[in-house]
């Protein structure tokens, strides 16, 4: 299999690399998370003009066509620079849904607003009781002449806050985890019986509390759940890709350290033990890098079966990788490390946040062994 990268892939990667290195450093990210939105409106502004918000949106319609492999570009850089604007929250769960279950008219109506950086979309679809099974939904949706009236709550809405209109699952029919009853619905954030809750997360990003009373709403689509897999599996293969970039700058930063920190006259990098830690931070990042690729692969398969095994496979890795990664940077740098004014603290804490998202690396393993294994066949 070539792994290499087209022309226009790299060009892309060089291009986004430049502006996270030149625009995102600890400090400016630090100013950014200061600003109003807890984010960068200028940044936003500049990942437009870039053409990253249409990255996975057809170019008929204004986007970069791009597909997996192009998130995992972006991805992974903004896993460098610990990027705090919307783009995963309005692109990826947003605009995967769009795509997945929007009809042409929604989809040409909206998509050019997001690409020019003039709209921002939210998923809300996680309750309190639901942790990671999808078809979880106790909000209801009740028919009211040609459309439909929400009734129920929704948490950890990522850039809920912020979002102008909101894509929320609501159940249609059957009981709280029936797959088949679950639907997709548009709202706009301003709409008559929805109120948010807005808060810091602990990795520095936003989220809210939604709430629904009488919400009307269109449905996007009344059978949903095929659409919100795809778009959840797609999300964490880009997860998978960020996790890589941030473990890349907690293995880099702690490198340097080992090279400058002096102890007993000698830098500490000298002492064989902390090599081989070093090492095994190296190796378990190319294991994670590894599966990252895979799960940008495997991202798009259609069958569901097999993308939601591979995925499940990298998150595995990534979540143990990760875990590894953060907790060696962490040690090594001694108490410095767990200090707010030191950038590998921080990284930790978003690698955490994506390990936890969508399915810790234990329940992920869970499921793909239900699933008979990467390469087996279910029970």
């Amino acid at each position: 299999m070539d792994f290499d990268l087209t022309e226009d892939q790299r060009l892309l990667k060089e291009s986004v690399d430049r502006l996270i290195a030149d625009q995102y450093s600890f400090a400016q990210r630090k100013a950014y998370a200061a600003e109003a939105p807890g984010w960068s409106a200028k940044m936003w502004a500049q990942y437009a003009e870039m053409g990253l918000l249409g990255l996975p949106f057809e170019e008929t319609l204004g986007g970069f066509g791009g597909g997996p492999v192009e998130t995992m570009i972006v991805m992974e850089t903004f896993g460098r620079g610990l990027v705090l604007e919307p783009f995963f929250a309005t692109v990826i769960l947003g605009g995967g849904l769009l795509r997945r279950a929007g009809s042409a008219a929604l989809r040409g109506s909206l998509i050019p607003q997001i690409t020019a950086g003039k709209l921002k979309l939210a998923f809300a679809h996680v309750e309190r009781q639901s942790r990671y099974n999808l078809a979880d939904v106790t909000t209801t949706a009740k028919r009211q002449g040609t459309g439909y009236v929400l009734d129920g709550a929704k948490s950890v809405v990522l850039h809920g806050d912020c979002a102008d209109k909101i894509f929320v699952t609501a159940r249609i029919a059957g009981e709280r985890r029936d797959a088949d009853g679950v639907g997709l619905f548009l709202v706009d954030a301003n709409s008559p019986g929805l109120t948010r809750r807005g808060y810091p997360t602990q990795d520095g990003l936003r989220a809210a509390e939604i709430g629904l009373s009488g919400v009307r709403a269109e449905a996007v689509s009344e059978h949903a759940m095929p659409a919100i897999e795809h778009t959840i599996d797609e999300a964490i293969a880009a997860l998978c890709a960020e996790a890589v970039g941030t473990m890349q700058v907690m293995h880099d930063t702690t490198l340097e350290y080992l090279k400058t920190r002096k102890q007993f006259g000698r830098a500490i990098g000298s002492f064989q033990v902390l090599q081989h830690r070093s090492v095994d931070m190296l190796v378990a990042l190319e294991q994670a890098r590894s599966m990252a690729m895979f799960a940008a692969v495997m991202a798009s398969e259609e069958n569901p079966i097999e993308r939601r095994k591979s995925i499940s496979a990298a998150k595995v890795q990534i979540g143990r990788s990760g875990k590894h990664v953060g907790q060696e940077a962490i040690q090594l740098h001694g108490g410095i490390g767990m200090t707010q004014e030191y950038s590998v603290g921080h990284s930790f804490k978003r690698m955490t946040m994506i390990e936890q998202m969508y399915g810790s690396a234990d329940d992920h393993l869970a499921a793909l062994a239900k699933l008979g294994g990467l390469f087996g066949k279910a029970a």
